[in-house]
């Protein structure tokens, strides 16, 4: 897991032509203004997934990791915590391969992820997104799918 802000996005564009795109595209979105939603940047390659909602509690949080994505998940306005943990520290469930999606049973660590700061995750990152810090408060994320 990488956690940096778009200012230092530069950083990363070595990392690969696909996700030098998806982070040039946070760079220029207005992400607080941007429709919720998805987003296309490069068809099933690179595309955008805007979210609202309200932070919740950790007891209500999910761990989960995905095969065919990375991801990108950037704070456009609010404060979350943000769990982490080595997929391999966790208990899968099923993969739901339509979904990209897997859910994992476990503990990790968590990190607190605030406005203008980004998360870039592997498949080998479980997280646990949205859980509040405080109390529950308004989000804004963007969530960047690149494919691998």
């Amino acid at each position: 897991m990488i956690i940096d802000t778009l200012a230092n996005a530069a950083m990363y564009f070595a990392l690969g032509p696909r996700l030098e795109r998806a982070l040039r595209f946070l760079q220029t979105l207005d992400a607080v203004n941007a429709p919720v939603g998805r987003l296309e940047i490069a068809g099933e390659q690179v595309f955008a997934l805007v979210q609202e909602y309200e932070s919740k509690p950790p007891a209500a949080g999910i761990w989960e990791a995905h095969r065919k994505y990375l991801d990108i998940q950037y704070v456009a306005a609010g404060v979350e915590q943000f769990g982490y943990a080595p997929l391999e520290t966790l208990q899968a469930g099923a993969y739901d391969a339509e979904k990209d999606f897997v859910r994992l049973e476990g503990s990790g660590q968590f990190v607190r992820l605030q406005a203008g700061q980004f998360a870039i995750l592997g498949p080998q990152d479980a997280h646990m997104p949205g859980i509040q810090v405080d109390g529950p408060v308004r989000v804004k994320k963007v969530v960047v799918k690149v494919r691998r």
